[in-house]
């Protein structure tokens, strides 16, 4: 495929119409700066676990790049935490991304401090409210995609209906793991891919090498969207917004029992249990429909160089 480059990715600074999805948990400083140093825009995630100490830390590994980055926000923890948004936006980062919610005060803040806004949306609808509400960039979040989102349209269907409709440069995720799959949203008319599952396995992300070694081995049906992670780790995520995992025994127990998870303190605690084991019979693992593709741990140099190169 070769070196490509759209006119966001000359605009915003970067050699190649990638960016690492900000991934909680798995996104930080040293994934967002090697992905970064490797031409893309790397992105430092904050789920809804994230604290202003969290995010300090992994901004350590991007305050002397001489490289744009960003940082990706959940938007009802930000609203909870609104120191969190006064961090990031000191950063200074390129692009600040605040998604899965409906407030838009962040986005006039980030205009002030000269930083890009984008956000995640999945379906039309959601796009032109966040166009309305002054987003430069907006994210096709496909339903192939791996973590939390609405699974309302897959990523090509939601990708041109943006594109046919919205004045903003579109990114592409959910699904994204290969040449091809590049190749084919940029084809499209998608201003970069937004790119999470193939970027997990990275030494440079916070994955854990067990977890690392489950995705590998994981093929392209291994996947469900569920809320029982969430539930019984009592995480307030919407109910409209489950997330993407690897399923395991603990997700086939209890995916379509959600009422009786909710008041199972016993569950809870086995769970609980089998994440501080990181026993992945039962704990979770947050991945896209793309990770039958994820093969070998490449480091994010590479991933990059994988998702430029067609295979013939």
């Amino acid at each position: 495929m070769g070196v490509v480059t759209t006119d966001w990715s000359r605009s915003i600074g970067i050699d190649v119409p990638v960016v690492n999805a900000p991934m909680g948990g798995v996104a930080g400083g040293a994934l967002a700066a090697a992905v970064s140093r490797a031409g893309g825009l790397g992105m430092i995630g904050m789920g809804s676990a994230a604290t202003v100490q969290r995010l300090t830390i992994e901004l350590e590994h991007v305050s002397k790049l001489d490289r744009p980055f960003g940082i990706g926000l959940v938007d009802w923890v930000a609203t909870s935490r609104p120191e969190l948004l006064a961090t990031a936006l000191a950063a200074r980062p390129a692009l600040l991304c605040v998604s899965f919610g409906e407030t838009w005060d962040w986005v006039s803040r980030a205009h002030d401090a000269g930083v890009f806004a984008a956000t995640q949306v999945s379906d039309l609808a959601s796009g032109e409210r966040a166009v309305a509400a002054g987003v430069d960039v907006v994210v096709a979040r496909g339903a192939e995609g791996g973590g939390h989102g609405q699974p309302l349209v897959g990523t090509l269907p939601l990708l041109t209906a943006l594109l046919d409709n919205l004045p903003v440069p579109v990114l592409a995720g959910g699904g994204i793991g290969s040449a091809r799959g590049l190749a084919a949203v940029l084809a499209a008319g998608a201003s970069a891919a937004w790119v999470g599952t193939a970027f997990c396995a990275c030494p440079e992300s916070l994955l854990t090498d067990k977890a690392r070694d489950v995705m590998l081995a994981a093929a392209d049906t291994d996947t469900v969207n569920t809320r029982v992670f969430d539930i019984a780790q009592g995480y307030p995520w919407p109910a409209q917004l489950p997330e993407r995992v690897l399923r395991n025994s603990f997700s086939d127990r209890w995916d379509g029992d959600e009422a009786a998870l909710s008041v199972d303190p016993v569950a809870a605690a086995e769970l609980a249990a089998a994440i501080a084991a990181e026993d992945y019979s039962q704990a979770p693992i947050n991945a896209g429909q793309g990770v039958g593709e994820l093969v070998e741990a490449l480091s994010a140099a590479e991933v990059i160089e994988m998702l430029l190169r067609v295979k013939d």
